[in-house]
């Protein structure tokens, strides 16, 4: 198993299962079968930095709940109907500003192999008969497991094979390999999470430079699958104008606009209890110091006029490039969009028929 984890344990009432038999054969690190998580969590809270430790180890489990869920978002913002395949938690890769730090307590990489249990919830979904979009990226990163797992090799030929759902692969790494042996059918997004080589380098710890993830995106892009790019967090900072504008010419320099569904922006925003959790594990990061608010969501969030200002700029450096690319908002209001884009979600439809259109027009969607 290629994993760069330090133990593995394995969940007693999954010990049998076979993709639990499979991903423990061979392994090259200690596995421990264990009847009750708790023993887990004391292990990682008597260590000085239960994040970081929870990063190096390796939990299979079963997900008790759906596999299938509706994206958290909130009534107070605008909303993209995303719908999340829970295939796992947390991440061996350390953003300092990630959300997963504070949501799960105490973070540990969790994979579920009940496996059968998931693809069974995934066909009931595409004989619903509507246009989904469904990633596995909220959680998770969603090419963190390819060392190891055949997640892509189920997932994709699946979604291949209907017409009414689109699987979006959303991550920072660079774990492409398997993807070249399917037959996609174009009914999988390869989506990369952009920034800025400063923002990368001093607050995405263990990730992949911007260059790697645009060259992974050419790759996809040769190999016939759509592309998504995701700007967000946003970080201001004192420069940062001349670099995103930079990020976005090299974007457009790798990829053509015609093989992008769509690109979101979205700001730096956080529930209030990360800032400690910044300033413990992350001493040097300005991040947590910016001009903040509190949201109606209770987030920290820029000052508005301070994200309506760039959020013009990235649009139209965006459009100049590429002026049919849809681009949309994650979790913003009806004034931040009317100001900044000449146009609210509900004119068009609503922000969840502005994203169908878009799969149904690059991924060949159509309902039954």
């Amino acid at each position: 198993m290629n994993f760069p984890v330090k133990q593995i344990f394995v969940d007693q009432a999954v010990a049998s299962l076979p993709e639990t038999l499979r991903l423990t054969e061979g392994a090259v690190v200690p596995v421990e079968v264990i009847d009750d998580v708790k023993a887990l969590y004391g292990i990682l809270m008597n260590t000085p930095d239960p994040v970081e430790a929870g990063k190096k180890i390796l939990f299979l489990t079963k997900n008790k709940g759906a596999f299938i869920k509706k994206c958290p978002g909130t009534k107070y913002y605008n909303c993209c109907g995303y719908m999340i395949l829970h295939v796992g938690t947390f991440c061996h890769m350390d953003c300092s500003y990630c959300i997963l730090q504070s949501y799960f307590h105490p973070p540990v990489l969790q994979y579920f192999v009940n496996r059968q249990e998931m693809l069974a919830e995934l066909q009931e979904e595409f004989q619903k008969g509507k246009i989904q979009r469904i990633g596995t990226g909220e959680f998770t990163d969603s090419l963190i497991w390819e060392p190891f797992s055949k997640i892509t090799e189920e997932l994709v030929p699946r979604f291949a094979a209907q017409s009414t759902a689109v699987l979006e692969l959303k991550t920072k790494t660079v774990e492409i390999q398997n993807l070249h042996q399917y037959d996609h059918n174009r009914k999988t997004i390869l989506a990369w999470s952009l920034n800025t080589p400063r923002i990368i380098h001093s607050e995405e710890r263990n990730t992949t430079s911007l260059g790697e993830r645009l060259a992974a995106a050419k790759t996809c892009e040769a190999m016939g699958y759509p592309l998504a790019f995701h700007f967000d967090p946003i970080v201001l900072y004192e420069g940062c104008e001349a670099e995103y504008r930079e990020v976005i010419e090299t974007l457009f320099s790798a990829v053509s606009p015609d093989s992008i569904v769509w690109i979101s922006l979205g700001t730096f925003r956080f529930m209030p209890d990360l800032k400690s959790i910044v300033q413990k594990r992350f001493s040097e990061s300005k991040i947590p110091y910016g001009e903040f608010i509190t949201g109606l969501d209770n987030k920290m969030r820029y000052f508005k006029p301070l994200r309506m200002a760039f959020y013009r700029k990235m649009v139209q450096w965006i459009r100049e490039a590429a002026p049919r690319v849809l681009i949309y908002y994650c979790m913003e209001d009806d004034e931040v969009w009317s100001k900044t884009m000449g146009f609210t979600p509900a004119e068009k439809g609503g922000l969840p028929a502005m994203l169908d259109r878009s799969a149904m027009d690059h991924c060949g969607l159509d309902v039954l």
